[in-house]
């Protein structure tokens, strides 16, 4: 990961070299490379599944640290696969926004062909991230899937999809427990 983050480095501070030296924003143009940077090693690593690499990004991020380590062990619990990586755009003028298309264990459980893609909105303060929402393009089952669980299967939902605060206690186990060929909604 380390050289496509040194190369997507290179490609953006030309990018913004050549935008600056025409528009002469110059200070502006640098701080949003280096949150290109910063939101691309954000997703780094995230996708690398170790929340102590994943953390120090989110220092400052206030809510949204616990609810992105918690997507972080869903989507390893999950077993998500990345199949396309675009590179991380800017949103405006504090937000990037990252988006992944993945597949994964419960909606490939679902057998609907179809693979998620992810968005990540990367809010920055400066050059510090102080925010980070998450947009997707989930199918209707996923979420029918979902309802069939909590009105069939109380002891997933009480058990390791529990949620303390609004956040789940043990992600991964839920992601794990919801990707079993039986809670489709149609059984």
């Amino acid at each position: 990961m380390y050289k496509s983050l040194k190369k997507r480095t290179a490609a953006y501070m030309l990018c913004i070299a050549g935008l600056s030296a025409c528009s002469g924003e110059a200070d502006v143009s640098a701080e949003l490379a280096s949150n290109l940077i910063t939101a691309e090693g954000m997703i780094d690593a995230f996708y690398s599944f170790d929340a102590s690499s994943l953390q120090p990004f989110l220092s400052e991020a206030g809510e949204s640290q616990a609810s992105i380590l918690g997507y972080q062990a869903w989507a390893e619990g999950g077993n998500y696969k990345v199949l396309v990586r675009a590179p991380c755009v800017s949103e405006s003028a504090d937000t990037i926004s990252c988006s992944i298309t993945v597949q994964d264990d419960p909606v490939v459980a679902l057998e609907t062909g179809f693979d998620v893609t992810d968005t990540f909105h990367v809010t920055f303060e400066g050059a510090v991230i102080n925010g980070v929402e998450t947009s997707s393009n989930d199918q209707p089952i996923y979420f029918e899937a979902r309802q069939w669980v909590e009105a069939n299967l109380p002891e997933v939902i009480e058990g390791p999809c529990k949620r303390e605060d609004g956040i789940r206690v043990t992600p991964g186990d839920c992601a794990r427990a919801m990707h079993v060929p039986k809670l489709k909604p149609s059984q």
